[in-house]
């Protein structure tokens, strides 16, 4: 696989995590803020933190990742980026949907949790699986389409 073995594609890769670990950090953030105080469910709570994660992560990949990427305008860049996030929210919705009440019924069988909270807990991992997912899909997709008149020589 000539990904693997491109080291400036690694280096785009190792960049593209970091801005995802930001992302992830946002994301995380405001999702806990309006589901623990506003009483959001998790669902809409996610969606909204998802795309305040996706205009940090535009911009810290247009300007950091992939800085030699200029053949679009940015506001075309945006939408093709923004395009390949809501599929990434097509995918993470049935995720958070379906895999929290697994993991609150696998939680709430176990005492290894002590007094902490089993939803929160559910949220939370729930949430990291669904990022997880969701970064691999948005880092092949956007270096191949978004970012595709990139030099393959630069990084």
């Amino acid at each position: 696989m000539k990904f693997v073995s491109d080291p400036v594609e690694r280096t785009r890769f190792a960049k593209f995590v970091i801005v995802g670990i930001l992302g992830a950090v946002i994301d995380f953030s405001v999702m806990n803020i309006l589901s623990h105080f506003a009483h959001l469910e998790l669902v809409a709570a996610g969606t909204i933190s998802f795309v305040c994660a996706i205009i940090s992560n535009f911009t810290w990949n247009r300007y950091w990742v992939y800085p030699d990427s200029r053949s679009r305008q940015p506001s075309s860049q945006l939408a093709m980026f923004f395009t390949v996030n809501i599929a990434g929210v097509l995918i993470r919705i049935p995720v958070l949907h379906f895999v929290e009440p697994l993991i609150v019924k696998i939680l709430g069988n176990t005492s290894l949790l002590g007094d902490r909270p089993v939803d929160t807990i559910a949220k939370n991992l729930t949430l990291a699986l669904a990022v997880g997912i969701v970064m691999l899909w948005n880092f092949f997709v956007n270096r191949y389409w978004t970012y595709n008149d990139v030099d393959k020589a630069v990084a």
